[in-house]
């Protein structure tokens, strides 16, 4: 822990759709920080686990297979899109999908899970001052971070966003399946017994409903300027 308490980290939290990952990414450019997305972690392992045929339930034989993400890592493509990688295999499009984020929220709520891939996602420290997003980065990952935003959104406006994160045509028919999809998500992630999605005592909330991704963006350097 003694990286967590000397290095910077800003611990961005938040449910599907809020913005997190948006703003996480484009503050990690503008101070040219490390950036780490901890959901990426466990949709891969979810990905993982699914192509190598390990039941999302079997928790001994997740946390078996946790070793195999210390090759995770995120890397800038050149057109200023982030990249997933395992090793050499770039996963970005398997883990990105709705169905990704129905594994990442199976197998993280197993406690060996999470506890095995705790020191993965400290490690991220070792490469300098980090952003880190999350459900659980500014309560659990990093309960010492030093800036801890919690981003919030309407439902309607979250799943507006997911539409276009995945290049789908908005239609009521779309829009509602994708709602339907991230209240069943929130009430699974902030239910589960184990590190639930839940806003730290002291993270600033922030609603990003109506604003845009450069507004968050500046208003967060703001805060974190002031102290």
């Amino acid at each position: 822990m003694k990286r967590e308490e000397s290095d910077p980290v800003v611990a961005i939290d938040g449910p599907a759709g809020s913005g997190k990952s948006t703003t996480a990414r484009a503050l990690a450019k503008s101070l040219d920080w490390t950036y780490l997305d901890t959901g990426a972690i466990y949709r891969t392992l979810g990905w993982l686990a699914v192509r190598e045929g390990v039941s999302l339930d079997d928790e001994n034989s997740l946390v078996a297979l946790c070793p195999r993400l210390e090759t995770l890592s995120f890397r800038w493509g050149e057109d200023g899109s982030l990249r997933v990688f395992l090793g050499d295999v770039d996963v970005t499009r398997a883990i990105r999908g709705e169905e990704a984020g129905r594994w990442a929220s199976d197998v993280s709520r197993h406690p060996g899970v999470r506890q095995a891939l705790l020191d993965l996602q400290r490690s991220f420290t070792r490469k300098g001052p980090l952003i880190a997003e999350g459900r659980d980065t500014g309560t659990v990952v990093f309960p010492k971070a030093r800036w801890k935003f919690f981003l919030t959104a309407s439902l309607e406006e979250r799943a507006r966003r997911r539409l276009r994160e995945m290049g789908l045509e908005e239609t009521p028919q779309s829009l509602e399946t994708i709602k339907r999809a991230i209240r069943e998500r929130d009430l699974q992630d902030s239910t589960r017994t184990v590190a639930p999605l839940m806003k730290a005592r002291d993270a600033i909330e922030v609603d990003t409903t109506g604003l845009s991704p450069e507004e968050v963006v500046e208003f967060i350097r703001r805060l974190m300027k002031e102290g």
